[in-house]
């Protein structure tokens, strides 16, 4: 009934096999993945025409985790998958980044990649074997596609590297890398690391590179048995003639705009030429001789020269439309504490890329709580990336950010997770905000600058800085040039987006995007070497505004003192229904955490408070001493003694014959309930009764 074909191949610590022909048979490609008992449905589907008036190439990769593949229900009120997760779109854009690069340029049918978890061992991650299948499904799809890809998760474990590690493993890794390309090159990189060298991380890559090597092999196998002819594509040649024209009557005032070095102005001055040539030459007769509106066709080429001004002024003169040299930073400027009442700030400006990066302290419950298949977890850090249209000069939707928006916030949380305190050094939430308020390139970067600053304004004991900087290529047959700090039209005409995060002492966070087909090694240590030495130059910069975290936080920001009880104390804290713990905030006005190890964070602006609050907590759990002196209230009289209150929860008997050195008719003579009093322990007992006397202080 079903021609499956599998191919199986080793893959790190595991088997991966790739199987088609029994799930998802209408589909251009579907191919199911197993890794371990990870188990993930990828599939491929195009239209078969594309839209009409379609200029640019609409590719959705779309990755999902049902919680029924790790045997779990989704938290909240609505039982089942909603909206994506953070780790779904980020996983998503993981995917989609090296495939985009590989379809032919005249191709635009809507094409949609759909990777759905289906089962979860807890020890393979599934974003390997998803990346896998992607690959393989639209290998086997018949949709055009120059690849086939591969891809691999490397760590770097006791001083030597591991292909697609456990999740076990990678805790103890000081490298994760996930790395794409073709059989030929590397084309996608991303990473969080710990501080290695740039020797180290390019080993790293190419040991990915060759690990997913296999793997290609087997994608092209299982191609080569039951792949579907692949479609035509329409062939998007340009017009010769045409191409002279906008050449040879724009060329010269191209340059000149382009010699113009503000962002703004020199996108008008471009914008005026490519309007006159469209004016022109929209109505130029075409081959066939007939005039019509060719105004789309001329601004498509116009974009071509706009390349070609621009890539050969850096190939043949080493100089950027700006003027700068290839490894040239735009100035910088830092400011720190400069919104007085957040608690921490910094403005960090690079050329006309601006960051507004603002920190704010909370507690325990201010975590964020993520949910996946990997059960709920809390993170004391989190970083939110905003890219709002008035940092570009344009108008735009507001509201939930987008997948690039999420992406370039991991990014920079990346970047910054070597450098963070651990929660016992720094017992807060840490809430970072960067809101882009200009752009021109390399807005995540500056970000990562921004974030290490307002952290160091607000008292975060972060371990070092760290600065980001972002590459750019230029490469044109053998010919090729590396750019520091790429600025937009860098970004949109060139060749690689290859963003580096680090210090003197290594690299912390990665990532690397490539619109031709990849590069070599030879390029990459280029870049590394590069990068270096820009990222030092951003932090001398940084030194000069701030070159250490403050010693005292905000007068905002809440004080969080952190004590340690045994933990079989923990119920007397909280008391009957949460009544001690209740009446301990409403007295002091203080918000109090209890870890189930024993560890008390009590919070408030307020130092006194807090001290109190800690003051409160320390009597409850405190034991009864023999010998010490404790001041005490009278709770209750009988007839042969007072029982007198000398700690929460703890009272001791004072015998009549202990309440005076006289000798004492009734207990009344000398205490009444209510009555606050100076008693001494005279001995605990086997069963924690506690004796106390009064007469031992009298004199």
């Amino acid at each position: 009934m079903f021609d499956i074909h599998r191919k199986s191949l080793p893959f790190g610590p595991g088997t991966l096999t790739l199987e088609t022909g029994r799930i998802a048979r209408q589909a251009d490609g579907a191919v199911l993945v197993t890794y371990g008992e990870t188990v993930v449905l990828v599939t491929a589907t195009a239209e078969k025409s594309e839209r009409p008036g379609m200029d640019y190439f609409p590719l959705g990769v779309h990755y999902q985790e049902k919680y029924w593949a790790a045997g779990r229900i989704p938290g909240g009120f609505i039982k089942r998958e909603t909206r994506p997760s953070e780790r779904e779109i980020l996983t998503s854009r993981l995917i989609d980044r090296p495939l985009r690069p590989l379809f032919p340029k005249g191709y635009r049918n809507d094409t949609q990649v759909v990777a759905t978890v289906m089962s979860y061992d807890g020890i393979h991650s599934p974003d390997i074997p998803a990346m896998a299948g992607a690959s393989a499904a639209l290998a086997i799809s018949g949709i055009p596609f120059d690849g086939p890809i591969g891809g691999a998760r490397v760590a770097f474990i006791n001083d030597a590297f591991v292909l697609n590690p456990t999740r076990e493993q990678m805790l103890e890794s000081r490298l994760d890398l996930v790395v794409a390309g073709s059989a030929d090159a590397v084309t996608m990189v991303e990473s969080e690391v710990k501080f290695l060298t740039e020797e180290q991380m390019l080993d790293a890559v190419m040991f990915g590179f060759a690990g997913f090597q296999p793997l290609i092999a087997a994608i092209r196998e299982l191609a080569a048995e039951c792949g579907k002819p692949r479609w035509p594509v329409k062939e998007t040649t340009d017009d010769a003639t045409l191409l002279a024209q906008v050449r040879g009557g724009f060329l010269p005032d191209l340059r000149s705009a382009y010699g113009v070095r503000e962002k703004l102005k020199r996108q008008e001055a471009v914008g005026r030429v490519r309007e006159q040539a469209i004016a022109r030459l929209a109505a130029t007769p075409g081959a066939d001789g007939q005039v019509g509106d060719r105004g789309e066709e001329v601004k498509g080429l116009f974009k071509h020269l706009e390349a070609e001004v621009v890539r050969e002024q850096i190939l043949a003169t080493g100089q950027r439309i700006d003027g700068r040299g290839l490894a040239d930073v735009r100035p910088i400027v830092c400011e720190v504490g400069f919104l007085p009442r957040t608690h921490g700030s910094a403005l960090f400006t690079r050329g006309e890329t601006q960051a507004v990066s603002v920190v704010t302290l909370g507690t325990g419950r201010d975590e964020q709580i993520v949910e996946s298949l990997d059960g709920e977890a809390r993170d004391s850090f989190y970083l939110n990336y905003t890219f709002p249209p008035y940092s570009v000069g344009e108008t735009g939707r507001l509201g939930a950010p987008g997948r690039r928006e999420i992406g370039h916030g991991k990014l920079a949380t990346r970047a910054l997770a070597a450098v963070l305190p651990t929660s016992e050094e720094f017992p807060y939430t840490i809430r970072v905000i960067s809101e882009i308020t200009e752009s021109n390139g390399s807005s995540s970067m500056a970000t990562v600058c921004g974030s290490v600053l307002s952290m160091m304004d607000a008292g975060v004991p972060i371990k070092e800085t760290v600065a980001g900087i972002a590459m750019g290529l230029v490469k044109e047959g053998d010919r090729f040039a590396v750019l520091s700090d790429i600025m937009g039209d860098e970004d949109h005409l060139g060749d690689m987006d290859f963003k580096v995060a680090g210090n003197a002492r290594g690299i912390t966070a990665l990532q690397m995007d490539i619109k031709i087909t990849g590069i070599n090694r030879e390029i990459m240590a280029v870049a590394l070497r590069q990068a270096r030495e820009g990222r030092l130059h951003i932090l001398a910069e940084m030194d000069k505004s701030l070159t250490a975290p403050r010693s005292e936080l905000s007068t905002y920001a809440p004080r969080i003192f952190t004590i340690k009880i045994d933990p079989d104390k923990i119920r007397d804290v909280i008391g009957s229904g949460g009544k001690v713990i209740r009446g301990i905030t409403e007295e002091t006005g203080c918000q109090i955490d209890i870890e189930d190890d024993g560890t008390i964070s009590i919070a408030s602006s307020d130092g006194e408070s807090a001290q109190n609050a800690e003051n409160i907590i320390r009597r409850i759990v405190a034991d009864v001493v023999k010998g010490e002196i404790y001041t005490g209230k009278v709770v209750r009289i009988t007839d042969f003694g007072a029982f007198v209150n000398i700690l929460p929860n703890k009272d001791g008997l004072v015998h009549i014959s202990q309440l005076a050195n006289r000798r004492v008719q009734k207990v009344t003579d000398v205490v009444k309930e209510g009555d606050t009093v100076r008693v001494k322990v005279l001995d605990i007992d086997r069963q924690g009764r506690v004796k106390l006397t009064m007469k031992e202080l009298e004199g």
